[in-house]
């Protein structure tokens, strides 16, 4: 049977508001709960009568109570008005009602039927949220909109699909994200899930994408979820580490990557304190702070500690592990050492510096403004230490008879090299006590290899004439802040080795290759 053309154009657009139909609708000044929205169907509706919805090419025939347990909606509205015309023209209600014509999926029109009916209808995959996220919002149907709102986020990563409870966003470290930012319209409030869509006339909603990251490993994000869920995830080798970190990284889960990135902490029986190891790639300003411990001589005097963000409660004194053979070690006169680093890791350690500048409040460069402004300004100086009111360029080194030394592969230690004498108290080789050099033996003896073949006899070398060298494979460093005289401030920042992994020749350096494939 044909239906009156008024009817179809009708049906096509989206229904008015109360105020621009001029009709009453039941209203209450508390909200109801949801156990009385549930228990309780407002009579918009004559709850008896049925009322034909033609969805594409299938009719269902819904009852008047099924209509008005979730509304005002399309359907309520256009009903109503019916009944309403019905009322004022005289006319035989039950001859008054006319079919609802809708052009649209009348499969994902059965999930709404159901819902409407009293079922709890649960998306089945990303494809099937859409599509009832799309028509919900379409026909206007507040009680399934809002249940959506709280659904879990479908998504597909790489071949897997997955559904994502909303609630594993809430902790602040791992918020905004990915998915909060770039799946933005599924994260808005019910009200407004299309912002700045103007529903008057319109056809149809927009079309929705299913959100589908094609680009990323399922697997890995699979062992990300995981972690947000606190299940503990097997790192299986630094392989696998760096993947868990990289889609971290990808997905903005902050505080998911400070648990993840390669670090050691532990209590440090001989200090008395917690330290914390961490690469010098990994740390964050917002993570640094400079615990003060003055002493008698030197008041200045205190350590730079860490706490990674989001993640730790406390702050732990940092042991900073610098690697990539991007460190020189140069022996100078009376005994001192400076490092010089090379590259990234230069730049590094530069804003390293500038930080804890910044909270010792001390000036982020020792320019004068006028010659700084004409330079460019500070982001046009080069990233190096001596740019910086802690160091000069070549950073102050104490390398006292506790650290730890590999040189050329076997072990070495201050006794060995004939400096057995340097007081401890001093700070050890390189150590400064009430900003002075530190005096020590004029001639340091570094013990050379049996593996050498081209000399089996201890060496010398002259500390007061040509500078000694060493690169450092790999090495931990305490930052320790310690007063100084006549320096660019009235404190620096100097390294004091941990553990050193370190080179004084090519001809080390060679020994340790290893040949491709094996």
């Amino acid at each position: 049977m044909a239906r009156p053309a008024g009817d179809q154009l009708n049906a096509h657009a989206a229904p008015a508001t109360n105020g621009h139909m001029g009709i009453s609708q039941p209203s209450s000044s508390q909200p109801l709960s949801t156990t009385q929205l549930i228990s309780h169907i407002p009579k918009i509706l004559p709850h008896e009568r049925v009322f034909p919805i033609q969805i594409g090419s299938e009719l269902f025939k819904l009852s008047g109570a099924s209509l008005s347990s979730d509304a005002p909606s399309y359907f309520s509205q256009y009903f109503l008005c019916q009944l309403k015309q019905a009322e004022e023209n005289g006319e035989d209600i039950s001859n008054a009602i006319r079919t609802l014509s809708i052009d649209r999926d009348p499969d994902t029109f059965k999930d709404i039927a159901l819902h409407l009916q009293g079922y709890h209808v649960k998306p089945r995959d990303a494809t099937h949220f859409v599509r009832l996220f799309a028509d919900a919002q379409f026909y206007r149907l507040p009680k399934l909109m809002s249940q959506l709102y709280e659904e879990s986020i479908f998504t597909t990563i790489g071949e897997r699909q997955f559904a994502i409870p909303r609630e594993l966003f809430n902790d602040p470290g791992n918020s905004p994200n990915f998915f909060s930012l770039g799946f933005a319209v599924f994260f808005s409030s019910p009200d407004e899930l299309f912002p700045g869509l103007d529903r008057e006339g319109l056809l149809r909603p927009p079309s929705i994408v299913p959100p589908a990251i094609p680009t990323r490993n399922g697997d890995i994000f699979a062992e990300l979820l995981n972690l947000l869920r606190g299940y503990p995830v097997n790192i299986r080798d630094e392989g696998h580490r760096a993947e868990l970190l990289r889609d971290c990284r990808y997905f903005n889960f902050k505080g998911l990557e400070q648990r993840l990135i390669p670090h050691q902490i532990s209590y440090n029986l001989s200090r008395r304190r917690h330290e914390i190891v961490l690469r010098l790639r990994d740390i964050l300003k917002s993570g640094i702070t400079v615990a003060s411990e003055p002493t008698a001589l030197d008041p200045a005097a205190g350590w730079v500690n860490y706490a990674r963000p989001f993640v730790d409660e406390k702050s732990y004194e940092l042991v900073l592990e610098i690697g990539d053979e991007s460190t020189r070690l140069q022996f100078g006169p009376n005994g001192s050492i400076r490092a010089e680093f090379f590259g990234e890791v230069k730049t590094r350690v530069a804003k390293l510096f500038e930080v804890i500048s910044t909270k010792l409040n001390l000036p982020p460069t020792t320019q004068p403004l006028g010659l700084l402004m004409a330079q460019g300004g500070a982001s046009s100086q080069p990233a190096t230490p001596g740019n910086t009111p802690l160091s000069e360029d070549l950073v102050r080194v104490v390398m006292d008879p506790e650290a730890s030394v590999t040189l050329d592969g076997r072990a070495w230690s201050l006794e060995e090299a004939g400096n057995s004498s340097v007081p401890s108290s001093a700070g050890g080789l390189g150590g400064v006590s009430g900003g002075g050099e530190q005096n020590s033996p004029s001639a340091l003896l570094l013990s050379v290899p049996a593996s050498q073949p081209f000399s089996r006899k201890r060496r010398r070398v002259d500390m007061n004439g040509g500078l000694e060298e060493w690169i450092v494979r790999t090495g931990q460093w305490r930052l320790r802040i310690q007063g100084v005289k006549n320096g660019k401030a009235a404190v620096e920042c100097c390294l004091v080795a941990v553990k050193l992994d370190a080179m004084s020749s090519e001809h080390a350096r060679n020994l340790q290759r290893s040949f491709l494939g094996g």
